[in-house]
């Protein structure tokens, strides 16, 4: 076993120490190992190009620095894969996206990846439906 350092937000440390406690972890180790393994275990394999359709949501800070730009850059950059995009402001500083997508599995799931990894996006997921080559 390995240790390592990573850095949380005091809210999001909070809300971890509230789940360890709810469900009796001993530790924040053992409740984080269990969530991260739950977070992996719940990472649909990619299918290559099987086509699909898929949300994904997304929550970001509006006010880090160039972020709303260079999200809407990757939208744009694959336009054939965004069918539409819902901005809801949260709070004065908070953003919820929901992007409705639709073409090859890998494809949809490579963009997602590029959105959430941002610096600055705090929460993303993305649901995906397999869906006929018709429909895609």
């Amino acid at each position: 076993m390995q240790r390592i350092t990573i850095t949380l937000e005091d809210e999001f440390l909070d809300e971890i120490d509230r789940v360890a406690e709810q469900r009796g972890y001993t530790s924040r180790s053992e409740a984080i190992r269990d969530l991260v393994r739950a977070g992996l275990l719940s990472e649909e394999p990619v299918a290559g190009d099987t086509p699909c359709v898929a949300a994904l949501t997304y929550v970001y800070d509006h006010e880090t620095r160039e972020l709303a730009r260079r999200l809407t850059d990757e939208q744009h950059e694959h336009h054939d894969l965004t069918v539409a995009t819902m901005h809801v402001h949260l709070d004065h500083h908070q953003c919820l996206e929901v992007s409705v997508l639709k073409g090859r599995r890998d494809e949809v799931a490579a963009l997602a990846n590029r959105i959430t990894s941002q610096r600055g996006v705090t929460f993303g997921r993305l649901h995906t439906i397999s869906a006929s080559d018709d429909a895609v």
